[in-house]
């Protein structure tokens, strides 16, 4: 099994996300007047939408399979996350579902910075 990548697939879907959400160039406008206000404004969104983080309905994929597969080899990512949330719950305890949201709100400022830096320096449309 390969490893899962979740930060590629967390751009990925933030790519997609703000393609069905804003005009590209009124976007690369805004943030260039204030990048942190529309970034700020983005990771509110994101945050509790389920197609990026899965964090309103507690989970994204809604199989806990699909979500047992990301994690399998993502095990370190999963303790930083819980390390920077200051969360100590069994992860065996609150399931695969709950680990990998966890493990996506814990990358997606990393990821929405990325994908922002991208369509403010032209790198994709």
């Amino acid at each position: 099994m390969e490893k899962y990548d979740y930060r590629d697939a967390i751009c990925e879907d933030i790519r997609t996300w703000i393609s069905e959400h804003y005009n590209s160039t009124e976007l690369k406008e805004r943030l260039n007047e204030d990048y942190d206000e529309v970034f700020e404004e983005m990771n509110d969104a994101l945050w509790v939408d389920d197609g990026v983080t899965g964090n309103a309905s507690g989970s994204y994929y809604c199989n806990t399979w699909k979500a047992a597969e990301a994690i399998a080899h993502n095990w370190d990512l999963l303790m930083e996350a819980l390390c920077e949330f200051g969360r100590t719950e069994d992860v065996l305890e609150r399931g695969e579902e709950w680990a990998d949201v966890t493990i996506r709100c814990y990358l997606l400022g990393e990821c929405l910075n990325v994908v922002l830096n991208e369509l403010t320096n032209n790198n994709y449309d």
